[in-house]
């Protein structure tokens, strides 16, 4: 079996989460995806057997501040908002892993500010069985 790594590649994590899917959540959210201060985009941080841990990257657009009130109530935001459509994104991502349905469960962490240009929201899937 290939290992996590070999799995979720950038091109992978680029069909589960499309980049195009950005201007989608500024659109629905400002009416216009230019109003949009960053660009969404899926890494994979580490996976095991029973744990995966992902990373949504949130990079600065153009000369866009990317202020912590911007994106410190996304995880809120991004639980509801059917753009993001996070319990498609996990079953994606599980569906890719070889977990069956039903054997694991997902957890949106904290906003955490890497730098001025890069914020970061946790995205973990854990084995339940």
């Amino acid at each position: 079996m290939p290992s996590y790594e070999e799995i979720f590649t950038p091109e992978c994590l680029n069909e589960v989460f499309p980049p195009e899917r950005t201007d989608q959540f500024f659109e629905a959210l400002f009416g216009d995806p230019e109003d949009g201060a960053y660009d969404i985009r899926m890494s994979l941080l580490s996976g095991s057997d029973r744990k995966l841990d992902f990373l949504f990257e949130l990079h600065q657009r153009g000369d866009a501040c990317l202020a912590c009130n911007l994106t410190h109530g996304l995880p809120a935001v991004f639980l509801r908002h059917p753009v993001i459509n996070i319990k498609g994104v996990t079953a994606e991502l599980a569906r890719r892993a070889g977990w069956p349905d039903g054997s694991w469960e997902w957890n949106l962490g904290s906003t955490d500010e890497i730098s001025r240009a890069l914020h970061v929201i946790p995205l973990t899937l854990r084995r339940v069985d």
